[in-house]
């Protein structure tokens, strides 16, 4: 295959490595970088298959701006639910080409450790499971991949999972111990998965690897970006602070804003995802999150 990574950071480089190994790849995004085959993005966008590893928070604001169809396959690597609209991957992308044409990549993965040709496991969504076959045949010999077509679920559980990471590292900012942590997780598992479901979701999507493989690793890991945003919190450092220190996009941020929109208009119950917010976006005290979600 002739793969293009749209976007150069440390997941679009990791991607990059991992596609290489078997196909003929190259890179590019706004800023140049010293990576070999690293192209202008209009010879990235002549390439068959494309891979997006841009900020989702940015995607409808490129795509309007530098997409030229050439009826390109569609491989998206980035996590969130649009802040602005409160919709969801597809659907932004669904808004320029066919869904047919576009498949979702989640699971546990860690770009340092993909960049390490370290083993892991992924799972490629689709509507079209001979599309996500295709994209998974192309992974290198130590990634082992798997299709699905549950793209609804693969989205929510990628895009909650960042939240809960945000509050897996307060809770282990403030050294509320293992129990509290374990509990915190299994219960932000369930609350995605509700939240999922209730947009039609399958329940079995949140107990694989797109679920929760993907929150455990997240959510208890300082190799998390959202993680270390929940320990920036429990410091009582400002958000713009903590999210000027790590350098790198933290999706969670926007997306808790986004599911709390969300849940506001449509009732749902996401008590996890709601304190993250009132963290995030309200200043409120960590210590005054974990005692209401005790209550």
């Amino acid at each position: 295959m002739n793969i293009a990574i749209i976007g150069a950071g440390k997941w679009g480089q990791a991607l990059y490595h991992a596609f290489r190994q078997h196909n003929d790849v190259v890179i590019t995004s706004r800023h140049t970088k010293p990576i070999e085959n690293f192209v202008p993005l209009e010879e990235a966008l002549t390439c068959d298959h494309l891979v997006m590893a841009i900020p989702a928070q940015v995607v409808r604001g490129w795509m309007e701006e530098h997409f030229v169809d050439h009826g390109q396959q569609f491989l998206v690597a980035a996590k969130g639910i649009e802040t602005s609209t409160g919709a969801f991957l597809n659907d932004v992308y669904g808004a320029f080409i066919p869904s047919e044409r576009l498949a979702f990549i989640s699971g546990p993965s860690f770009a340092a450790e993909v960049q390490r040709s370290l083993p892991t496991a992924l799972v490629i969504s689709s509507t079209d499971l001979g599309l996500a076959h295709m994209w998974a045949d192309a992974l290198p010999d130590f990634i082992k991949g798997y299709a699905d077509d549950d793209v609804i679920g693969a989205e929510v559980a990628g895009a909650y999972k960042n939240v809960i990471a945000i509050a897996g590292g307060v809770c282990d900012g403030l050294r509320l111990g293992h129990n509290a942590r374990a509990a915190l997780i299994s219960r932000g598992l369930v609350e995605m998965t509700r939240f999922g479901v209730s947009f039609g979701a399958r329940e079995d999507t949140f107990l694989s690897l797109g679920g929760a493989g993907d929150l455990f690793l997240t959510a208890s890991s300082t190799l998390s970006r959202n993680y270390r945003v929940g320990l920036g919190l429990a410091q009582g450092k400002p958000v713009a602070q903590i999210v000027e220190e790590l350098g790198e996009v933290a999706e969670g941020v926007p997306t808790a804003r986004a599911l709390y929109g969300i849940a506001q208009r449509n009732d749902i119950y996401l008590p996890i995802a709601r304190e993250v917010y009132a963290m995030l976006k309200e200043g409120k005290d960590p210590h005054e999150s974990v005692k209401d979600l005790l209550g």
